[in-house]
């Protein structure tokens, strides 16, 4: 366990907002959490990799930080093998480990910024792969009880870009470690608009999970921003899920529109194309910009602060609403202490 005063947040968020924080804690094994100082959710804050935060104020307490490392395979058979990581590893780096150990499953999910035990609170997804395909089960601290809990996948209640933890419990439990089930053998998951086309020079009978990844990797190259090098938290906005009635009214509105179903009866559509049919695509607040390649993602083109991109993030919402009658959900925590 480590102690900072009064450390500067901007090396441990992807915007790069310089926000403050009276403390921080580093936890770096599970033992560390028996011997944190007490958690108070009206002035303390979990942090993980800083990949899904805007810091619209500074954290008036402590910043506690999950540094757990570690993974490894626990079981196998001749089908899958069970892994279980750490919740600080970082997830792309966790993705090549396992690429290298010959097991399949996270491909999909390459070049995905933050830590592993961020991936269960969001339900990441990308290119038709959600977290909840392959998740197991977890381990978390309950911050109230003082005391381990696990979960199953079932309990965790993953839904798209949602969980029981961002919910129903937030700054409840500190998740130290997640369980993977991953394939030995691989059935490549291509359905994704764009995935089989960057595939294209490659027989799709014989497809690795390696070159998958690699595809995924050079889509989101040229579709995202580095955050190291331009900060951003990747896709700002859900793109909404409506009843299937809802949605086929929208639809007869604007039949451009983007759609796909979800299940029998909802439709999901498209967040990035009504943001850029409302004119935003370039918008700017302060130093904070809606980005030019792609209308879903907020940048911090020039210092920006994290009242900017609220501030752009609330415009967004506030103009979308009024064009298409829907209020866009975003996928960032917004931390303010002062509401």
């Amino acid at each position: 366990m480590k102690f900072i005063q009064r450390p500067s947040l901007r090396d441990f968020n992807s915007f790069g907002i310089d926000a403050a924080a009276h403390a921080m804690v580093v936890l770096e094994t599970e033992e560390d959490l028996l011997n944190m100082p007490a958690y108070d959710p009206a002035r303390d804050f979990i942090l993980g990799g800083g990949s899904n935060v805007v810091f619209a104020t500074g954290v008036p307490g402590t910043v506690y930080r999950n540094a757990i490392r570690g993974k490894k395979i626990v079981d196998s058979n001749d089908e899958h093998a069970w892994v279980e990581t750490g919740a600080g590893e970082n997830w792309h780096e966790l993705v090549c480990w396992s690429l290298a150990q010959g097991l399949a499953g996270l491909e999909n999910l390459s070049l995905i910024p933050g830590l592993a035990g961020a991936a269960p609170i969001q339900n990441i997804g990308a290119y038709g792969v959600e977290l909840a395909s392959i998740l197991e089960s977890l381990t978390a601290w309950d911050l109230l009880r003082s005391e381990w809990t696990e979960f199953n996948v079932k309990d965790c209640k993953l839904e798209y870009r949602d969980s029981y933890f961002k919910s129903e419990a937030p700054d409840r439990f500190l998740i130290t470690s997640i369980r993977l089930r991953l394939d030995r053998k691989f059935m490549p998951r291509l359905e994704y608009t764009g995935l089989r086309e960057e595939l294209s020079g490659i027989d799709l009978s014989r497809v690795t999970p390696t070159e998958v990844s690699d595809a995924v990797i050079r889509i989101r190259q040229r579709r995202l921003h580095d955050p190291a090098v331009t900060g951003n938290a990747g896709s700002f906005f859900k793109n909404p899920v409506l009843s299937r009635e809802t949605g086929l009214k929208l639809l007869a509105r604007f039949p451009e529109l983007p759609a796909w179903p979800v299940g029998d009866q909802n439709l999901k559509v498209s967040a990035a194309w009504m943001i850029e049919k409302c004119g935003l695509k370039g918008h700017r607040e302060g130093g904070a910009a809606v980005s030019e390649r792609h209308a879903l993602v907020i940048v911090n083109a020039g210092d920006a602060s994290g009242t900017d991109i609220y501030r752009l993030s609330r415009e967004i919402q506030t103009t979308v609403e009024s064009t298409f009658g829907i209020l866009l959900e975003p996928e960032p925590r917004i931390v303010n202490f002062q509401i």
